[in-house]
């Protein structure tokens, strides 16, 4: 069976006109299999792309709920929108909202992490798993979300810089978790005393994770029905809201509902982050 690896090279060339700020992204994407040959991927550019440029691989389009949908893309921003933007994104305020980077999440779903395990594919060794990089990010997760937040001004951290220095979320006004579904207690700790997260994604702080710094791998603790089938989230948190809301992906009814120290929202946006300008716009607002 032949690998395909997706490489994705993105050069970002940033640029003022007008006093305002835009990017412009030009991507080289190649398909590299294990034994070093290198061939042309061509993308295609997306026609729903109102907000935002977007091309994607052919190979990443799905269907969700009757409709076609990048499950990957590389965005940008498009010039004749720069007064949209202003009021969407943070380019030149002092102060950013910051957002949690979930790669600890793409870890537990990558291959013989703890998926493989709940599936019965592998035993307790898949309980231990490597720490993945940014660039194995997908829906599971929110690639979207990360590209989208980054292009728009956001400031942000991996999961792991937030672990080793929570109380870097002091600095920040507003605090924006993503599918983080995989966090260690000492996040969870930071996360959950600060007074204004914006819980982007339902599922959010489910599972108790261990973290190993030197041989950079994460191991499974609490939560998803481990170690006992009857456990759901891991932290026993009040908050917690993945039934019915992580499975409601078409977000035709959004809305963001307050809780103690923040809001939540009430579907899953992966699909719908790089569409909908009134959702970003909240986003900015709360």
């Amino acid at each position: 069976m032949k690998i395909i690896k997706i490489i994705v090279t993105s050069v970002i060339i940033i640029g003022i006109i007008a006093s305002t700020l835009f990017f412009i992204f030009e991507s080289d994407f190649t398909q590299e299999s294990i034994n070093g040959e290198n061939e042309k991927v061509e993308l295609i550019e997306w026609s729903s792309g109102e907000l935002f440029s977007i091309l994607v691989d052919p190979n990443d389009l799905i269907l969700v709920e009757g409709k076609t949908v990048p499950l990957k893309a590389t965005f940008g921003l498009k010039k004749e929108l720069n007064q949209t933007y202003k009021k969407i994104g943070f380019f030149d305020e002092e102060k950013k909202p910051l957002f949690i980077i979930p790669t600890f999440t793409a870890s537990a779903y990558s291959k013989n992490g703890f998926y493989d395990f709940y599936k019965g594919n592998c035993s307790e060794q898949c309980l231990t798993t490597k720490i993945v990089t940014e660039n194995k990010l997908d829906y599971s997760s929110s690639a979207n979300s990360v590209k989208i937040l980054q292009l728009l001004g956001y400031d942000s951290i991996s999961d792991l810089e937030l672990h080793r220095n929570p109380s870097i979320l002091k600095n920040y006004g507003k605090i924006i978790i993503l599918h983080n579904e995989y966090v260690s207690k000492i996040m969870f700790d930071a996360i959950t005393s600060h007074k204004n997260v914006v819980f982007l994604y339902p599922n959010s702080m489910y599972v108790e994770i261990e973290l190993d710094e030197v041989n950079n791998k994460i191991t499974l603790i609490r939560g998803h029905g481990y170690p006992n089938s009857d456990i759901t989230n891991g932290f026993n948190w009040e908050n917690e809201n993945t039934n019915p809301y992580e499975f409601d992906s078409g977000c035709n009814n959004w809305e963001f509902y307050p809780i103690l120290n923040g809001h939540m929202l009430n579907c899953y946006p992966e699909q719908i982050i790089w569409q909908d300008e009134l959702l970003l716009k909240k986003l900015k607002e709360l």
